[in-house]
């Protein structure tokens, strides 16, 4: 499901129309997307949970040529599902 038929299904299913949906959506992803890059965690009670995690650094090996290169750290989103959302999925 990509953003748009996301779009379509809120407004199949709420009382809103397709700009208001879209609104919706945007927002709901900008406050999750600020919440994380200020370091915070997000819960969404039976669905996950999503937090930023830390990676070190590590050796990598570029598949073209075979050189070992030097993978900087970086903050990755980690995604824990919540037992609603697995069992849904598991049905």
């Amino acid at each position: 499901m990509n953003k748009k038929e996301l779009v379509e299904k809120l407004v199949a299913e709420g009382n809103m129309t397709k700009a208001d949906a879209g609104r919706a959506i945007d927002s709901i992803f900008g406050a999750i997307s600020g919440a994380l890059s200020q370091g915070d965690k997000v819960a969404l009670p039976g669905f996950g949970t999503l937090e930023v995690r830390e990676r070190a650094a590590k050796q990598g090996r570029n598949p073209q040529t075979g050189e070992i290169i030097q993978v900087p750290a970086r903050k990755a989103v980690a995604f824990k599902a919540g037992k609603t959302l697995k069992d849904a999925v598991n049905g």
